[in-house]
């Protein structure tokens, strides 16, 4: 009798799925930079556009009794700006794809409207545009647009061989916040909390990097180990990260202590902060709001203090 397999998408993989999705697919003359980093780059009448979406679900991604509607639009806008940011682009507009049971109180959605409109205006962008459907669970698909700086677009794979590593923002704060929440500890951190409601990504570096001759970038949405993996998969090296120059924040190690587990888990596996992590020539003089966390060499993969790091970061179809 014959027997017949089915692969499922869990087995698959996050960015097996994608490539299995995008592969033989068209790509026209327009498109400058296709599937695979943190956004698409399409050629315009008089310029370049960086596109990129990101899709938040109800009790995956948020749940209500955690955070406002105005928290929800303040993170669900923030991903999705951080990508762009990755690019080493400036964020212009977001288009958003809104789903809600047909139960939940208008009050809802006009909180998480204000949460992204705030979230817009911190970078100057506008939410231009959308469609509204009925679902059983909220969920959110966000597109961001932005313009490339003068330097261009910043990908996931021009790291070389003798750059340096460097992360702008904060790491393991929430993670850390989300895991207080888990366990009813919140009043001792708040800040941390905070963090993982409402994310604050270094929007201005990601340009700033571009100008400053950044090799590769990447938005720290996974983890930080498991993106410098995808750096380290996409431009054919090896990163070796020292865990001593890791950032590592007093109310994070704090958190850490209450809840008896490894602070460092958290700022290598933690990734809801949206840093920006990414390489540089050896001889750039990086400004204070980057921290030299490592370095580039041949070879491949991800090591930490010499080591595979065995806590990998979020995976969509495995978490």
């Amino acid at each position: 009798m014959e027997r017949r397999f089915v692969i499922t998408i869990a087995e698959l993989g996050e960015f097996g799925l994608i490539a299995r999705m995008t592969a033989g697919l068209p790509q026209g003359p327009a498109v400058l930079l296709g599937p695979g980093d943190d956004a698409a780059v399409v050629r315009v009448d008089g310029g370049r556009v960086v596109a990129t979406i990101d899709v938040l679900v109800e009790g995956r991604h948020f749940r209500r009794e955690w955070s406002t509607p105005y928290d929800v639009g303040r993170k669900s806008a923030a991903q999705s700006l951080a990508d762009v940011a990755a690019m080493g682009a400036h964020p212009t507009a977001l288009l958003v794809g809104f789903a809600a049971p047909t139960d939940l109180p208008v009050a809802w959605a006009d909180g998480f409207v204000d949460g992204l409109r705030d979230e817009c205006g911190t970078v100057g962008a506008s939410v231009i545009g959308g469609d509204v459907v009925r679902a059983d669970a909220i969920t959110l698909a966000i597109t961001a647009l932005g313009e490339p700086s003068e330097a261009g677009a910043v990908t996931r794979g021009g790291a070389r061989s003798g750059d340096v590593v460097a992360v702008a923002g904060t790491l393991g704060r929430a993670a850390a916040g989300l895991e207080l929440l888990r366990h009813s500890v919140r009043s001792a951190a708040e800040e941390l909390v905070s963090a993982h409601r409402r994310p604050e990504p270094p929007y201005a570096s990601g340009p700033a990097a571009a100008r400053l001759g950044a090799t590769a970038m990447i938005d720290v949405s996974d983890g930080l180990v498991a993106d410098l993996g995808h750096v380290a998969t996409a431009s054919g090296v090896r990163i070796e990260v020292d865990a001593a120059a890791l950032p590592l924040p007093d109310a994070v190690r704090d958190a850490a202590d209450t809840l008896e587990v490894d602070p460092l888990s958290w700022v290598l596996t933690g990734g809801e902060d949206h840093a920006l992590a990414a390489t540089f020539p050896a001889d750039v003089a990086l400004p204070a709001e980057w921290t030299v966390i490592g370095r580039v060499v041949s070879g491949a993969g991800v090591v930490v203090d010499g080591r595979a790091y065995d806590l990998g970061g979020w995976e969509h179809f495995r978490g």
